[in-house]
């Protein structure tokens, strides 16, 4: 019950505050239920994933605040601390970090950071990781493409899109081409064998 209050708290709270409202990030319930949400967060400016309106799954135990809620990304994201595959979320303050004084919001805030500085040390993807480690240009251009299929963000022509297109055409759906591409740098040949062996 002490849950439930809190929460109804909590989305009053994030739905009239102000800095919440300035940094775009909302709460709904789903289902008229106090204990799955809706999360959303607008991608920070400056980086790759600005445009981007990101969704997420929230489900908050009956123990909530002593315990954190469970937090994953619907929207497709493509992030070292996220999983490209599930949407799984590596965040201390998700895991053995969280302290009951924080809020649903404290988290859709951390979340918004943890878009603009990626831990790749730390990683939830270790495909995404490897890739920003050695190749940070690559990363930065397969987030904002990411970005724009995924979360809405306004499209700019790529190359990106032709090698879509070629494995497309070789019968490959084209959420499993951009999978394999992006995990492979982009490189057609290498996604290839990675597609048919």
């Amino acid at each position: 019950m002490f849950a439930l209050k809190r929460i109804q708290r909590e989305l009053k709270d994030i739905f009239q505050n102000e800095e919440a409202s300035q940094r775009m990030i909302r709460l709904d319930m789903v289902n008229d239920s106090l204990q799955e949400l809706r999360g959303e967060i607008a991608g920070p400016s400056g980086t790759p994933y600005e445009g981007g309106l990101f969704v997420l799954k929230i489900k908050v135990p009956q123990t909530y605040p002593f315990t954190p809620p469970e937090v994953s990304f619907v929207t497709k994201v493509w992030h070292p601390n996220i999983s490209s595959v599930t949407g799984a979320i590596c965040l201390d303050i998700l895991k053995d970090e969280w302290a009951g004084s924080m809020t649903l919001r404290t988290v859709l805030m951390s979340l918004q950071i943890l878009l603009a500085t990626p831990e790749p040390d730390d990683p939830q993807d270790a495909v995404v990781a490897k890739q920003c480690i050695e190749n940070p240009e690559m990363f930065e251009l397969t987030a904002k493409h990411w970005t724009q299929v995924y979360a809405g963000a306004p499209k700019t022509p790529s190359d990106f899109d032709a090698k879509i297109k070629i494995l497309v055409n070789m019968d490959v759906e084209e959420k499993k081409a951009r999978d394999a591409l992006s995990c492979c740098s982009w490189n057609l040949k290498e996604a290839k064998k990675s597609l048919f062996g």
